[in-house]
Parts: structure tokens; C-alpha cells; sequence
């Protein structure tokens, strides 16, 4: 099964709380953590929903 590495860079201070619930979900709790998830289309909705706060790493 593919995989996708992604990594917080932005913090979560004054965000609203679904976009810092989706990535708690995604496994990222401080800025520069990074985590690895299955590479789905509910993990593709959770990354496009704060792609702002977050990278996906090669």
C-alpha cells in the first residue's frame, strides 16, 4: 500500500478547531512534526482541508 510522509509547518495558535482536529487526526501535533498515512482518498480530503498548515514530504 502507497504511503504519504506529511509535515505540520505552520501552528496551530488561533486556527479553527476543525482544521486543528483534522490535524491531530493526520497524527501532527507540533510545527515540524511529520507523520506517514496511508495514501486514500480520506487522507487526500484531510490534507486538502488544511493545506495550508501543511507540506507533503518526498
Amino acid at each position: 500500500m502507497e504511503t504519504i510522509t506529511i509535515k505540520l509547518v505552520k501552528g496551530l495558535a488561533g486556527k479553527r478547531k476543525d482544521q486543528v482536529a483534522v490535524v491531530k487526526s493526520l497524527g501532527l501535533t507540533k510545527t515540524n512534526s511529520v507523520s506517514v498515512q496511508p495514501d486514500n482518498e480520506a487522507t487526500r480530503g484531510k490534507i486538502n482541508k488544511v493545506s495550508h498548515l501543511v507540506e507533503i514530504v518526498k
